[in-house]
């Protein structure tokens, strides 16, 4: 092998080492990024995962739940269903109040626990007559839908097995989320069981929703009623839950003496 072979050679041979030190330089970015990758994909899929399963557990969060029992603040007056209204108090209270409310309204939730015992003292005490509706306005706004309606039916059948008051009272201290999972009628039986309603008419009037037809009805007469219709704001007028009435006009109950004022006017 002469000289002049010998340097072409040995040129080759460099030209090579080179672009194998090249391919080696260009392969071990390329690795990492690709194992940055498959870490990232990987990490997005356990974030996923996980939020799909704390979602579910939060949307089912009352499955399996015995919905705790409430008693009243006072007991020791009439309770009669009148229709789908539920009558509590005398005929000979000076005042009488309205209260249309929905088992899954937030709102109602509130007004329960702001006014609840304050308007069962009245109550009791032979000031105030209080009639309860329960519409069930929010209807489509369980998953599934329908709790607002079976808990409606169930206080109704309450009503009649002598146990409205601590019925309605429970469901509201332990509300359901809106927008979430219900109690569904085995928990609503359960319920009534928890509170001495042992009969099986209350059973099976809850499971075969004996009142779902009339208070489907009489929502809809109830959002078509002019008088119970409020002004929203932007021009919004229309039903909304809670709403309460006396001497057939919509109560300002925003402010906290609304019940005192009402009850002394009526007394005077």
């Amino acid at each position: 092998m002469g000289g002049a072979e010998r340097t072409a050679r040995k040129r080759r041979q460099q030209q090579l080492t080179g672009k194998q030190a090249v391919a080696r330089a260009r392969g071990g970015p390329d690795r990492k990024k690709t194992a940055a990758v498959i870490g990232v994909v990987l990490l997005v899929a356990a974030v996923v995962i996980g939020g799909v399963l704390w979602t579910n557990a939060s949307k089912n969060a009352t499955e399996g739940q015995t919905i705790p029992t409430v008693q009243p603040a006072s007991t020791d007056y009439e309770v009669r269903r009148d229709g789908l209204v539920v009558v509590s108090g005398s005929a000979d209270a000076p005042t009488t109040i309205d209260v249309y409310a929905d088992f899954l309204c937030p709102v109602c939730a509130q007004f329960e626990h702001s006014y609840g015992d304050e308007i069962e003292r009245k109550v009791a005490a032979g000031e105030l007559r209080l009639r309860t509706h329960m519409v069930p306005l929010l209807v489509e706004k369980s998953d599934p839908p329908g709790y607002s309606l079976d808990a409606a039916n169930a206080a109704l059948l309450a009503a009649d097995a002598g146990e409205f008051t601590a019925y309605h009272d429970s469901l509201f201290a332990h509300q359901p989320e809106e927008g979430k999972r219900g109690y569904d009628k085995e928990q609503l039986i359960q319920l009534g069981r928890d509170l001495g309603i042992e009969s099986q008419e209350f059973a099976d009037g809850v499971r075969e929703g004996r009142f779902d037809d009339e208070l489907t009805a009489e929502m809809e007469r109830v959002a078509q009623d002019p008088a119970l219709q409020q002004d929203f704001g932007n021009g919004q007028r229309g039903f909304g839950t809670p709403t309460v009435v006396a001497d057939g006009r919509i109560v300002d109950f925003s402010d906290p003496q609304w019940l005192d004022k009402l009850v002394s006017e009526n007394r005077g």
